[in-house]
This record gives C-alpha cells, structure tokens and sequence, in this order.
C-alpha cells in the first residue's frame, strides 16, 4: 500500500480527502442523516482514493502553507456543497407558504433527513425532488461536480477572497431561490386568497353563516384540487430548481477559482 500511495504525495491526498468529505458534510442527498456517517467517511475515502490517480496533483509539502490549504479545502466543499443545498431548499420555503395558507402550518413534522421542522407540502414536494434527482441520475452529476471542481479550483491554489464578487454571487443565488419558491407557491397561495375573498364576501352577504366553520376544510379541499392540478407545472419548477442548483454550484466554483 505504501508503494501504491507515494509517501511524498500523502498531503496531497489528504488535502483531496478532506475537500470530498466537506463536500459530503453538506450535499443534499449525500449529508443526510439516513445516510450512516461511517458510510460517508468510506465512500468519501475510496473517492478521494479515485481522485489521487486521475487529477494532476503537484508537490505539496507538509508546512505552514499545507495547513492554510487545508482550511480552505473544507471551506471549499463545506460552501459550494451548502449553497446547493440552500437553492434545494426552495421547496421548503414554497411549502411554507402554502401550508399557512392552508392552515397546515401549526402541524409541522420533524425531517428525519436534517432533524429540523418541515411543514407537510413542503415536506411532500420535497420527497418529490429527491425522487425527480435520484431518476435522472443527479446524484451522479453532483460527483461529477465534486471530481471537477478540481479543474476549476487547483489544490495549491487559495482563494481569491479579495474580491467581493463572490458575496455578490451568493446573494443572486439567494434571490433565485425565493424567486423559485414563490413561483411554486403562487398557483396554490393565489386560489386561497381567491377563496378568501369570497368567503369574506359570504360573510357579509349571509351573516348567519359560520364561515371559520365552512372556511377551513374548504380551502383544504380547495388546496389539494390545486395542487394535483399544477402538479405538472411543479415538476417543469423542479427541473429548473436542479439545474439552477448545478449551475450555482459550477459558477461558484469559477469564481473561487479565479475564472
């Protein structure tokens, strides 16, 4: 194994280790909690070990200069993987937004992915998108983002931090995300608010008419019709979701690397 694995190349190797295992630390899919950490460890360690004979790696020597590049090594990977998974969380956020419309939002659930509170739309969308990334083989694209970002960000090079285009950049990203979750929730949300207004036209019109009564399993009712019927125009959203992800994900990786 040591003639195999030069001794002089090891911190390049653990440099590359670490990268792949920030990577995994936050990548949707692979960062879930139903995904065993000493799996993580394995299969961050056996692609790493892939990486070591494929990518150009140069002499790397362990002083002060290898540790700063460790540092950024997991800041690499522990951002450009949390920033998909924040443009991933678009389908949270329209959930949300559905759901308190709905009168759902006080019955959230416990995600046994993250272990945080999820509403139930959004949780249900969000089953979706995974099922959607797993059937057109996304979790092999967001390898092939990890193997790449070596082509992009070379292992003795650090970031250039000075200028601030990068902020910039993640700001935009934050805005699509909003942009996209507001684009899913407004056929649900605007029919609501259509119900709204004419249960408020009821009550006015009919007082003896008990509309917190008649209102709420209406706009359940009414909430779900919706939602099978755009379920159509949920998917062509979440395609365009994944592919915003990709691209943010390849655009950060430009910027760090100077590109």
């Amino acid at each position: 194994m040591l003639d195999v694995l030069n001794l002089f190349n090891l911190p390049a190797f653990l440099l590359i280790f670490v990268r792949v295992t920030s990577f995994f630390v936050t990548l949707p899919i692979f960062s879930y909690r139903n995904v065993p950490t000493q799996h993580k460890v394995g299969f961050s360690f056996f692609l790493a070990l892939l990486m070591y004979f494929t990518i150009e790696i140069p002499p790397i020597q362990v002083n002060e200069t290898f540790i700063l590049l460790l540092f950024k090594e997991a800041a690499v990977g522990l951002a450009i993987g949390l920033l998909a998974y924040i443009i991933l969380t678009a389908i949270q956020i329209a959930g949300g937004f559905i759901d308190f419309q709905m009168g759902f939002a006080i019955a959230n659930v416990i995600d046994p992915r993250t272990g945080a509170q999820s509403p139930l739309t959004g949780q249900y969308l969000y089953m979706i998108t995974l099922l959607f990334i797993l059937a057109v083989n996304g979790h092999h694209l967001m390898l092939d983002g990890v193997f790449y970002s070596y082509h992009l960000i070379p292992i003795d090079q650090f970031l250039p931090l000075e200028d601030e285009g990068w902020i910039m950049y993640i700001i935009n990203a934050f805005n699509q995300m909003f942009v996209i979750a507001f684009l899913m929730a407004v056929p649900v949300v605007g029919c609501l608010f259509l119900v709204d207004v004419a249960l408020g036209i009821v009550a006015r019109t009919v007082p003896q008419l008990n509309v917190f009564v008649v209102g709420l399993p209406l706009k359940i009712f009414i909430a779900f019709v919706v939602l099978i019927i755009a379920m159509t125009f949920y998917i062509m959203l979440i395609r365009t979701l994944f592919e915003t992800m990709l691209e943010t994900m390849r655009g950060l990786m430009q910027i760090f690397g100077g590109a």
